[in-house]
């Protein structure tokens, strides 16, 4: 069963960056009514103006906030779970905290935003679930460890849970953007690309999130064709990407990131 998403009761979170803004927009545009959330509420309190949204603020490293956001929300048809951390940096360099604050955010939070949801949606027998991951949770790189146990972690939840509601009418999507532009961790970096690997827009990324409810996708990677294919190819054979990822010197890349910032 699909979601119509016309008066869809929505909750959004991650709503104070950039990705978060363009998929509030799309979501909007297509007749959502939404709650959104996140850390900041001056941060909000444009977008939810602009879209007549709910926002609620919320902490989503407190092992309590999510249940504390879905009675705030009140009943939802539809949970996008967008907020998530970099984890960026050799594992030697986080803390027991920011380790245990990287795995609240990006992984506890959607899978506890998931459980609190699901029995009304069963219920129902409607609903739809979105987790936005990312390229590096279907292939690691350097420098990325940490993040990679989050992304890979989510996908690996996303995939079991939507075969487990597999005839409820409760929908399981996964949405991966490649290196997203304008918005978000890779734009925020400063990061250079590779010649002839490109970006994708915020928008395009929320229009895959509209396009994994409206045809209820188990994934979608929303990169362009080079990255799709790199990613692929990295999750079949993960020694030939260690080895490619070396000569393209993709470690120095990174170590030059993370001192820049």
């Amino acid at each position: 069963m699909t979601i119509d998403l016309r008066e869809a009761r929505v909750l959004l979170t991650g709503a104070t960056g950039g990705l978060g803004h363009a998929i509030a927009r799309a979501l909007h545009a297509e007749g959502a009514v939404l709650t959104i959330t996140g850390r900041r509420a001056e941060a909000l309190d444009a977008l939810s103006t602009e879209l007549g949204a709910t926002a609620l603020t919320a902490d989503l490293a407190r092992p309590e906030a999510p249940e504390e956001l879905l009675e705030q929300a009140g009943p939802v048809d539809v949970i996008i779970a967008n907020a998530a951390l970099p984890g960026v940096g050799q594992l030697t360099n986080f803390s027991i905290d920011k380790i245990d604050r990287n795995l609240a955010v990006n992984l506890r939070a959607p899978i506890a935003l998931a459980r609190g949801a699901l029995p009304a949606m069963l219920e129902r027998g409607s609903g739809h679930l979105v987790f936005v991951g990312s390229v590096a949770g279907i292939t690691a790189s350097p420098g990325g460890s940490m993040y990679s146990a989050t992304k890979f972690g989510l996908r690996g939840f996303a995939d079991g849970l939507r075969q487990e509601l597999h005839g409820t009418g409760v929908g399981v999507s996964t949405v991966m953007p490649g290196f997203v532009r304008d918005a978000g961790m890779f734009a925020d970096s400063g990061m250079r690309l590779p010649p002839g690997v490109r970006t994708v827009s915020p928008e395009q990324v929320a229009n895959s999130v509209v396009r994994a409810i409206l045809r209820n996708k188990g994934e979608i990677v929303a990169a362009p064709l080079e990255v799709r294919i790199a990613a692929k190819l990295g999750s079949l054979a993960p020694a030939v990407n260690a080895a490619v990822q070396r000569i393209a010197g993709a470690a120095e890349i990174s170590a030059m990131h993370r001192g820049a910032s």
